[in-house]
């Protein structure tokens, strides 16, 4: 393959020999042609051409964020023409969409080549044997929903019930091709135990192959720094395609919340030559995420966590978001301590889970089943959309450390004997494919069942409960009550409270809301943090987004207003509510001396949270940074020390100024990598 690679000159197109991957990836996102197709209209345009006329769109796109489509929902074409040099008669090129939304169907040079459906999971295919020097893919993407698609009709399967976010048709994510010779990696399924002094990584490598030549496979395990750390090579049986892999480290450096450790597990295939036919490689952690006694543990390690959702939608992007506007919004929400998130009803783009590993954020990801029936849930054509959905969510993100649970459903019929069947036969199943890790659901009737048998989340590792006291639940002085008849219901369970939060709707103004976002979430999240059982808290949600129900009185569409921050990003009071209960720590200042009424020495104290307060979480390796600023907010003293695990102290003399003017005391709280934690301010006079 590395000869390939040096042969291929491709000018007109976007080509990069992929640093992870033994291919060369043909970047495929500009200049596509996209033309509507009536939905009446049951005749396939032509697929071996392009069309005469069309909008000109690059990836990634969503067709219905504004203008003449906001409303569209149907069926819209996708074509791109491009070029490539004659491939060797073994090579393999790998057609890849990050998603669609949300039936795909794909026809290269004419020919009907894949078909996929599901709106937030990668798929690729082969299309080697279809290629030519000029070469047309065409892609019918249909939008609607039914009552059997995945999302689909919600509010418990009503006829014409739309689920709780906006239908963003399009090509969502990146289109790429991978070229490969006549061996491809097709993916790496990785896995770490350990007891703190050592730990056993497997890896189960999937190999594709056109060739019968002796092959070996040889891997290899790197820290961030590079440094090899286990090796391994094994001979490739001559019909093998899948291959299991055991290493060994020596004293691994554990992945948690503040100290993201990452491996990396590079794969190469070897010819009888011992020459590199193809490469892969993936990052993965090593840390242990246990259940006991009703409480949640990192690497032994006592955690409560909080945290927030976050669909994919702005008003400027849509579904189809940059990887620029996903990394503003990740890093806001890190700013306010997130280290749990579930992380919304479907999958996010692969940078979300990549930013989750490297900042410390444990996820739980979901299929987007959401407020289906118990006739949806019973359809076997349905529970087999699930599976091949949950299927591709484990295959594309299972290998991530900050992946810790799968979620199957939100608040959906679990609790009827076609949803409790429906989650036993799904657990199963991802259970075959990924057994080490938790699997649980999100309910919103938890309180209401009589007994706990009533319900699959008896059957789910941790419960999982969705509370709106004071909106859609009942009213706010309920939430006590009925938080310790669930306790009394599942005497045995963890439960991470999934959503808490406050809609727009229940206020007659958004700024009334907002008030009565910051007045509920001051409320409610000391009640939860009361329950040594409840393990975490998670807020919807981080932004307003754009939807189809819910809103305010006469209006037929816009955003959803749920949000700590506005659609265009923009803080509430709830944001900074939101922040000063989620600080990991209490911070103290006074001033402890004054000469002529200017403060002359002070005293700062930090103490992190106690077990019983969320969150709660170890802060090994933080900073308390302070300084004194003045005039035009310039520091003229400042200092720094190690926070102590139980808490730490400073007291210090006000140095002596020329000037006796105003200055302020800020106090910074940094984690280990230097960011803010949290910061608070003592003004001298």
């Amino acid at each position: 393959m590395r000869r390939l690679l040096c042969l291929l000159v491709l000018p007109w197109l976007a080509v990069t020999a992929m640093a992870d991957s033994g291919a060369t990836r043909v970047d495929l996102n500009r200049g596509w042609t996209l033309v509507e197709q009536p939905v009446e209209s049951k005749a396939l345009r032509p697929t071996d051409r392009m069309p005469p006329t069309g909008e000109i769109v690059d990836l990634p796109h969503t067709w219905n964020r504004a203008g003449s489509r906001y409303e569209l929902l149907g069926q819209v074409w996708y074509f791109k023409r491009f070029d490539l040099p004659k491939l060797p008669a073994d090579a393999i090129a790998q057609l890849h969409f990050g998603a669609v939304f949300y039936k795909a169907r794909v026809f290269v040079n004419g020919v009907s080549a894949f078909e996929h459906e599901g709106g937030y999971h990668g798929f690729s295919f082969n299309i080697a044997p279809q290629l030519k020097d000029s070469n047309i893919v065409a892609v019918l993407v249909d939008n609607r929903p039914g009552m059997f698609t995945i999302p689909g009709f919600g509010a418990r399967g009503a006829k014409d019930a739309w689920y709780d976010w906006w239908a963003y048709g399009g090509i969502t994510r990146d289109v790429w091709i991978d070229i490969h010779g006549p061996v491809r990696i097709a993916g790496q399924f990785i896995r770490a135990k350990t007891d703190g002094s050592k730990a056993s990584v497997t890896n189960r490598v999937t190999v594709e192959r056109r060739t019968k030549q002796p092959l070996s496979l040889r891997a290899f395990v790197t820290t961030s720094s590079g440094k090899v750390v286990a090796t391994r090579t094994v001979a490739l049986a001559a019909d093998a395609t899948v291959v299991d892999l055991e290493l060994g480290i020596e004293k691994p450096e554990l992945w948690d919340l503040d100290h993201a450790r990452l491996y990396r597990m590079t794969v190469e295939v070897l010819d009888a030559a011992g020459k590199t036919l193809e490469s892969a490689s993936d990052r993965f952690g090593v840390r242990t995420v246990a259940i006991r006694d009703r409480k949640l543990y990192i690497n032994g390690e006592h955690v409560r966590l909080t945290g927030m959702t976050r669909h994919a939608d702005s008003p400027w992007e849509g579904a189809a978001e940059t990887r620029g506007t996903l990394l503003h919004d990740w890093e806001d929400m890190k700013s306010l301590n997130m280290t749990l998130t579930r992380p919304v009803h479907y999958a996010p783009d692969p940078a979300a889970f990549d930013f989750a590993d490297e900042r410390g954020i444990l996820l739980i990801p979901e299929i987007p089943i959401w407020q289906a029936s118990e006739e949806q849930l019973s359809n076997p054509q349905y529970l087999a959309l699930a599976k091949h959905q949950m299927r591709e969510l484990i295959e594309e993100f299972g290998n991530h450390p900050s992946v810790f649970a799968w979620s199957v459903l939100n608040e959906s019929a679990a609790g009827t004997p076609g949803g409790i069947r429906f989650f036993r036969e799904m657990r199963d199943y991802i259970k075959s494919l990924d057994p080490e890790r938790f699997v649980t659901l999100a309910d919103d009737n938890l309180p209401k069942l009589a007994r706990a048998e009533e319900s699959a989340a008896n059957d789910a590792d941790f419960l999982m409960m969705n509370q709106y006291f004071g909106a859609w639940h009942g009213p706010r002085e309920a939430l006590g009550p009925a938080l310790d008849k669930v306790d009394r219901l599942f005497p045995n369970k963890m439960a991470i409270i999934s959503e808490l939060g406050f809609p727009g709707i229940f206020a007659p103004n958004p700024v009334e809301a907002d008030k009565m976002r910051v007045s509920i979430l001051r409320e409610q999240l000391p009640l939860l943090a009361q329950r040594d059982w409840i393990a975490g808290a998670i807020l919807w949600c981080y932004q307003d987004y754009k939807s189809r129900r819910y809103f305010w009185p006469g209006q037929e569409g816009g955003y959803l207003e749920h949000g700590i921050v506005d659609a265009n990003r923009q803080r509430k009071p709830s944001y900074f509510a939101w922040a000063e209960l989620n600080a990991p720590a209490r911070i103290e200042m006074r001033w402890t001396r004054k000469d002529k009424e200017i403060p002359a020495a002070f005293e700062i104290s930090v103490t992190p949270n106690a077990a019983t307060q969320l969150p709660h979480f170890p802060l090994r390796g933080y900073q308390v940074a302070w300084q004194l600023r003045g005039a035009e907010n310039r520091a003229f003293a400042g200092g720094s020390l190690a926070l102590d695990v139980a808490g730490s102290r400073v007291a210090t003399g006000v140095p002596a100024r020329d000037k006796p003017t105003p200055f302020d005391l800020v106090v910074k709280l940094l984690r280990p990598d230097g960011t803010v934690a949290m910061e608070r301010t003592l003004a001298a006079q």
